[in-house]
């Protein structure tokens, strides 16, 4: 019989739990204020808890483990060389995995920054978030415990937040850099909405605070009735991600009685290939949602801000991305170009500053990144914000990357990132995928890498930085960041090691003859 584990909560009082938070937060400013100085140069301890909290559908095994594994460019942290990094993942990461980023670490032994690093996996590969699974294993929290060491020198650094990081950090004793879970509700679809409402930054009409399916029935006949124009709109679940809970609803045609609102409903088109129309509508029963004008233009792109808000209560502008967007309605996000078109950048980055200003007003933290649609019409761009994410995103690991390797900087008002006077850019990607790429192996990777000349260079500051590489063998699927100092470049270092790629792929098909 196998042992279930469930998942403990802190037995006290909501108000308590929340005020032994809200004191542990404040311990972020002095440590910011130390991190930031350049007189420090005392220990700290970064925590890394990469956990999800998505629909498990769709991510499970070894793609659970690469999601969790994207973030391993913070092992460039470790060039401070007095920082101390515990990454924690589901299951022990490759050791080959682990020499690769550490040997990209500009100016520093490897073996020197190996011995700040240490690495802990509960061995559970099970589709729940990774901070449950240590909050399900008291004796391993007290391993982690052990190894931060001074906890006045040390922050918890999650993927996204939730009860369950939050508890996670007090369990630990140590503050977490992120949004307060107790702001979930402002990074769902229907809260950003309200949001955006309130900042008078445009966005797309639409009716917000849909419950089920007889309020989505409502909300169309609603929306044909103030917006009559609109020929699509786009049905979204309030906590989906990468747009796998967006669906698209055709309203041509369609007359205003619910029995005709509900059969056209059969025929939504979902970006989520696994589920059905029934079950889609039943999650949007489930978590809430959203339904909103689809945004139409030619071209139309789909740009997004990144911010933050320090300990300190200042909101910075960090970048701008073009998101690279697939899937079978065109809502899945894939990738991105770094930076963002300049004939609308400045715009989107002046109205996200907005976004973040009321955040910061609110007493949320950290990073996040709010998306928009841009269409150009005969008078212009058009620009209309449409989703926020309180949390790190797709776009957070490359620019990090980036940031970390060079020591580069974004400028928000020329729209570009720089070197000295050397401009930096990149394509990015979390799908470069095919089943021919799944006979491979990480270290192939690295082989093809520095057999083809993509391998990043620190003398050039070029190349191809790769990610999510636990997923090759199971999915055929990694994820990499080429860099170069235009937008050009950078594609065509994407390309050719996508070229690379299905070129060593068919060779390595080949059987060689039987041995004599």
């Amino acid at each position: 019989m196998s042992l279930q584990l469930h998942t403990p909560t802190i037995d006290l009082p909501d108000a308590e739990i929340q005020a032994r938070f809200d004191q542990l937060q404040t311990k972020l400013v002095s440590l910011w204020q130390l991190i930031e100085s350049l007189e420090d140069h005392g220990e700290q301890t970064i925590v890394v808890v990469p956990s999800l909290t998505v629909d498990f559908d769709a991510l499970q095994g070894s793609l659970l483990q690469a999601y969790e594994e994207r973030f391993l460019f913070l092992l460039f942290l470790l060039r401070q060389p007095r920082a101390r990094l515990i990454y924690v993942t589901s299951q022990p990461i490759q050791p080959n995995i682990i020499d690769y980023y550490l040997s990209l670490l500009p100016g520093i032994i490897p073996s020197h920054a190996r011995e700040r690093l240490m690495l802990l996996a509960p061995h559970d590969g099970a589709p729940q978030p990774l901070s449950v699974k240590l909050l399900q294993r008291p004796r391993l929290l007290a391993k982690l415990r052990a190894l931060i060491g001074d906890p006045e020198r040390a922050h918890l650094v999650p993927f996204n937040t939730t009860d369950c990081e939050r508890d996670l950090a007090l369990r630990l004793g140590i503050p977490m850099y992120g949004a307060d879970p107790k702001f979930l509700s402002l990074g769902t679809k229907s809260g950003c909405r309200e949001l955006f409402k309130s900042c008078e930054v445009p966005h797309p009409a639409g009716i917000e605070n849909l419950t089920d399916t007889q309020s989505l029935v409502a909300a169309v006949i609603e929306l044909r009735r103030k917006h009559p124009d609109v020929q699509e709109a786009m049905v979204k679940h309030n906590d989906g991600v990468s747009g796998e809970g967006n669906a698209v609803l055709d309203l041509r045609g369609l007359s205003a009685e619910p029995g005709a609102v509900r059969e056209r409903l059969g025929s939504l088109k979902l970006e989520a290939k696994h589920w059905s129309v029934e079950q889609y509508l039943e999650k949007l029963a489930k978590y809430g949602g959203v339904i909103e004008q689809r945004v139409t233009g030619s071209p139309l792109t789909s740009p997004s801000v990144q911010l933050r808000v320090t300990p300190l209560g200042k909101v910075e502008l960090l970048s701008t991305h073009d998101q690279l967007l697939g899937g079978s309605q065109g809502q899945k996000y894939i990738g991105c170009t770094f930076p963002a078109d300049p004939a609308y950048a400045r715009e989107i980055s002046e109205a996200a500053m907005k976004v973040g200003e009321a955040l910061a007003q609110r007493g949320v933290l950290g990073r996040f990144a709010i998306d928009f649609v841009c269409g150009k019409t005969s008078e212009g761009w058009s620009s209309y914000a449409i989703e926020l994410n309180l949390r790190k995103g797709g776009t957070t690991h490359p620019f990090l990357t980036l940031q970390f390797l060079t020591d580069g900087s974004y400028n928000a008002e020329k729209s570009e990132f720089r070197i000295g006077d050397r401009p930096k850019c990149y394509v990015a990607t979390d799908s470069l995928e095919s089943p021919s790429f799944r006979q491979f192996t990480p270290g192939d990777l690295f082989d093809i890498c520095v057999r083809h000349g993509l391998h990043y260079d620190h003398t050039r500051q070029t190349g191809v930085v790769l990610h999510m590489l636990s997923a090759i063998g199971d999915h055929g699927r990694l994820g990499l960041t080429a860099i170069g100092d235009s937008h050009a470049e950078a594609r065509a270092l994407y390309e050719r090691m996508e070229r690379a790629m299905h070129d060593e792929a068919t060779q390595a098909a080949e059987y060689p003859p039987l041995p004599e």
